[in-house]
């Protein structure tokens, strides 16, 4: 706990790694755009929405929005940022999460508002529930390292309890994977309702339509092939290619599980592995399968072959 306390008292690494951006605890950054007026209503409207819906899975409490660290301002000519920046998002040893503001981040305010705070709402909604998944730590030679997370669980050497998928599959079996793949479906969720009922609209421009699609949820196979159409820029260019490759590796690959081993009861299965993810207790949830797929189905499925090796370090 000492070391969990100290690594959370001191957030440098992390900011550290975007020299250029100038980071702001995201109440912060909601009042400057609000004293800049921009509506950010449509954020806490969203955020109210993740609560309810969170709690019926069993998550107690939201990610304190303090230690949300938010980037913009940046020094850096160019610079463009939003969920797919790299080197951002939740970081469990420090209890932070590191975001950007979405667009071009030499401005002191988003030039697209209301897409920036929807791609914000995403982003929250998102590591909130990374913030609320179960994990456990064991000590080694003084550091802590995360045994489990979730439903995922690693041995103190590193092996996973699942692998990696093998590269160009449409399909997982990795739980890295389909955690990854449920925090985001219900954070787009979240997001979509929201544009919704505040009738936000796309916007007609390439690649903010293709956030805008990429927030809600809305992305289609046929929406990759739209990168040709995005304005020369490296990082706009890379912003992109890493949207489309979160979509392919992560979203649909998430989405063909729930087709795969769901049929029809889709929902019912996500609900069921959020509130596994949250609690850390994939008792239910295994039952659930086992009953369409008959017994062990979520060993079978996921558990890496020599695991339970007697020879590996517990």
């Amino acid at each position: 706990m000492a070391a969990l306390t100290a690594m959370r008292a001191d957030t440098s690494s992390l900011t550290g790694k975007h020299p250029a951006h100038v980071f702001r605890p995201l109440p912060e950054m909601l009042s400057r755009w609000a004293a800049d007026g921009i509506d950010t209503t449509l954020f806490h409207a969203g955020v109210e929405n993740a609560k309810r819906r969170y709690a019926g899975y069993g998550l107690a409490a939201m990610l304190p929005l303090d230690r949300v660290l938010v980037g913009a301002d940046s020094s850096r000519a160019g610079a463009f940022g939003g969920f797919h920046h790299p080197d951002q998002g939740y970081r469990h040893l420090q209890m932070v999460a590191v975001i950007t503001m979405y667009g071009p981040m030499e401005l002191r305010i988003p030039e697209r508002p209301a897409l920036a705070v929807l791609d914000l709402l995403r982003a929250y909604a998102h590591d909130c529930l990374h913030y609320g998944s179960r994990r456990r730590y064991v000590e080694v030679a003084g550091v802590p390292v995360r045994t489990q997370y979730g439903i995922n669980y690693r041995r103190a050497t590193g092996q996973s309890y699942s692998a990696k998928d093998q590269r160009g599959t449409p399909y997982t079996r990795n739980l890295g994977i389909v955690m990854e793949g449920a925090c985001d479906t219900e954070a787009r969720a979240i997001t979509r309702q929201t544009a919704e009922r505040f009738g936000i609209r796309q916007p007609t421009d390439a690649l903010n339509a293709l956030a805008f699609r990429d927030v809600t949820g809305t992305l289609t196979e046929e929406d990759t092939g739209r990168l040709a159409e995005i304005p020369e820029s490296e990082e706009r260019t890379r912003y992109a290619a890493a949207l489309s490759g979160y979509e392919r590796d992560v979203n649909r690959r998430y989405s063909h599980f729930l087709g795969e081993f769901a049929p029809g009861e889709e929902d019912e299965c996500h609900s069921r592995l959020l509130t596994a993810i949250i609690s850390g207790d994939v008792t239910a949830l295994g039952t659930w399968l086992d009953e369409r797929h008959g017994p062990g189905t979520f060993a079978g499925l996921f558990r890496t072959p020599g695991y339970f090796d007697p020879g590996l370090t517990a």
